[in-house]
């Protein structure tokens, strides 16, 4: 599995992560032999970071209850967010995140999709002084919200930095990326198979030759390793509730990388679909 750097401290994650939207959010018990076997393949595959949100529903109580049977739970790297407005109430939401992902430190909370971020930023840092964090993040998921992600960037100090990139939606490398690499930022990538829509185009279709000769057996590993090639990115965070998807997901983190032209290949590809 390929590292990359989080440029604040110098630590390397992984590059393939995953996300727990929809996929976690369940309290039924037919799910946990299912969900823990997308676990162990995950972290057996080399992935590491796990994305959640008190936005997912279920989703952090789940991951509390599926790391705390795992005997490498400790070798994870938990992220999530807050998700609400004010002081206060961010607070109680956070030490609820604590208590649903059984942690008693968060490697990193992120202010999810900007919410009343200038009211959580100063908390964040509070807590990561103390030892109850160890990095501090903003998201989004559109890309109307780019600019204001950079002007966070910008005139915050912040580790990681959270938003939409993919072989659909490549806004993200006219500037933010950039941006990002500029100025210290790690980057997680969320919305990275364009949620979905592209299996469909894509399932009954052969995989070119020249992806083939790249080791991409895959429509998912095809459409992360798009991601990873930029240098930019720090990790890549797709959900699924598919043991066999993940595998091939993780794959997308091993080299070789692709080079300039092997992606303009690929966008010519999809846009002719």
């Amino acid at each position: 599995m390929i590292k990359r750097i989080i440029p604040s401290s110098g630590e390397s994650i992984p590059v393939i992560g995953m996300g727990t939207y929809s996929t976690f959010d369940t309290n039924e018990k037919e799910a946990i032999a299912p969900l823990t076997d997308v676990l162990n393949t995950f972290y057996q595959g080399g992935g590491r970071l796990l994305d959640s949100s008190p936005m997912y529903g279920n989703a952090e109580r789940m991951v509390g209850t599926l790391t705390g049977k795992a005997s490498y739970a400790d070798d994870l790297f938990y992220a999530t967010k807050v998700w609400t407005r004010g002081e206060q109430q961010g607070i109680r939401q956070m030490e609820q995140s604590f208590y649903l992902m059984d942690r008693k430190v968060v490697d990193l909370m992120q202010i999810h999709n900007l919410s009343d971020w200038k009211t959580h930023l100063p908390v964040l840092r509070e807590w990561k002084e103390a030892g109850k964090i160890r990095y501090i993040g903003i998201t989004h998921y559109t890309e109307t919200s780019h600019a204001e992600l950079e002007n966070v960037m910008r005139t915050e100090p912040i580790d990681f930095v959270q938003f939409n990139y993919s072989i659909l939606e490549r806004r993200a490398e006219n500037r933010l990326l950039d941006v990002a690499q500029e100025l210290g930022v790690a980057t997680l990538i969320n919305r990275p198979l364009g949620q979905g829509s592209l299996f469909n185009y894509l399932k009954d279709k052969s995989m070119p030759g020249w992806a083939v000769e790249q080791n991409i057996r895959s429509w998912g590993a095809f459409l992360l390793k798009y991601i990873i090639a930029h240098p930019a990115v720090t990790c890549v965070i797709p959900a699924s509730s598919n043991a066999k998807h993940v595998a091939e997901n993780m794959k997308a983190g091993e080299e070789p990388l692709l080079d300039d032209r092997t992606r303009a290949k690929m966008v010519a590809f999809i846009q002719a679909l």
